[in-house]
């Protein structure tokens, strides 16, 4: 049997791990809901009573919202109890293991909704948003639907970072960062999902640490088709630094390497072109310890391309942004992705070794 049948099956070891050390806070919900948004948070004060404002606004739907507080230590534990004896439509449920998939399958053990909706803490999702996914879930014909993710900055820095994770030329095929037509797509960022077919899975791979939601989406394909449609709008805090978008990506490639290895055919060329980037600039690097000016002749054309590509993202960026960060922002992105690619690389080959070595 899979880690992940076992998972799903109640009474298992794997099963009550997941549960291990949870703990509600709210009022007893209805047995049956139609919709259940399920947001993970961990650390988010400054965001998430922007983010339950958006949800608890909606209206023509029957809905619950699951907050999963994933061991906050900045003051959103409290929070989200305070909002939770406000409102008897949220409950908060206490999962201390710092992990997104483990939230994730706390948040769908509890859930009571017909449908899940993910929503991220950082993030409001617009007027008549569970409404309409839930409209098109009745159609039967999708696995999964989700909408257009728009990255909102709020300082000079932040905003240039957002002018970069919105254009098309820095993100290529990630249709929800810019996609304007309804389409079928092999990923959307916080989807909306019939909530047994979810429990069916097995929920999020808890060995997928990041891109949890990507793999989950690559299992879900075997079941129906995922649609985008860029009536369901999301706005999502962008990253304030460069600095902090480097770390961002450095965490997602950390964890592309071992989704490839379950599912192959989600690579595609433009996966590797991060990765070879980072080789390309370490080659030049160490080229540079003998021949600097091999090296900067190296790297040159990358760092023009850099510098043309932003000043073409920057001609629509939103205003106030810092123009001069668009390229850092762009670079942090790709060498940020290289390098975790090959972290997760290195990851998957200890523990290989240490497999063989046991």
């Amino acid at each position: 049997m899979s880690a992940l049948t076992d998972a799903a099956r109640p009474g298992s070891p794997a099963h009550d791990a997941r549960a291990a050390g949870t703990r509600e806070h709210g009022a007893a919900a209805p047995a049956v809901v139609e919709v259940t948004v399920l947001v993970p948070a961990r650390n988010e004060l400054g965001s998430i009573e922007r983010c339950l404002g958006s949800v608890l606004s909606q209206r023509g739907v029957d809905f619950e919202v699951v907050v999963v507080d994933n061991g906050s230590t900045d003051g959103t534990t409290e929070l989200l109890e305070a909002i939770a004896e406000r409102d008897p439509r949220v409950v908060v449920v206490h999962q201390p293991v710092p992990s997104i998939p483990v939230s994730l399958n706390a948040g769908l053990d509890r859930a009571r909704g017909r449908w899940l909706v993910r929503v991220d803490a950082h993030s409001t999702i617009s007027e008549g948003y569970l409404a309409h996914a839930v409209e098109r879930l009745r159609e039967g014909r999708w696995a999964a639907v989700g909408g257009r993710k728009t990255a909102v900055g709020r300082t000079p820095v932040g905003r240039a970072v957002a002018a970069v994770l919105n254009s098309k030329l820095a993100v290529g095929g990630s249709t929800y960062h810019w996609g304007t037509e309804e389409q079928v797509v092999d990923h959307v960022p916080f989807g909306c999902y019939p909530t047994e077919l979810v429990r069916q899975l097995g929920g999020w791979d808890t060995e997928i640490a990041n891109n949890e939601d990507f793999e989950f989406d690559q299992r879900l394909r075997s079941r129906g088709e995922i649609l985008f449609d860029p009536a369901l709008t999301i706005d999502w805090d962008s990253r304030e630094t460069v600095g902090a978008l480097y770390r961002q990506y450095r965490r997602y490639g950390t964890g592309k390497p071992g989704v490839a290895l379950r599912h192959p055919g989600s690579m595609k060329p433009r996966h590797l072109a991060p990765p070879l980037l980072v080789a390309y600039l370490a080659g030049a690097a160490v080229l540079g310890l003998r021949r600097p000016g091999l090296a900067l002749a190296a790297v040159a054309p990358y760092a023009a391309g850099v510098a043309v590509l932003g000043s073409r993202i920057g001609r629509s960026a939103p205003a106030g942004a810092d123009k001069a960060a668009i390229p850092l922002a762009l670079a942090a992105m790709q060498v940020g992705w290289g390098v975790g690619f090959w972290r997760g690389v290195s990851t998957l080959l200890r523990r290989s070794g240490a497999r063989r070595g046991a």
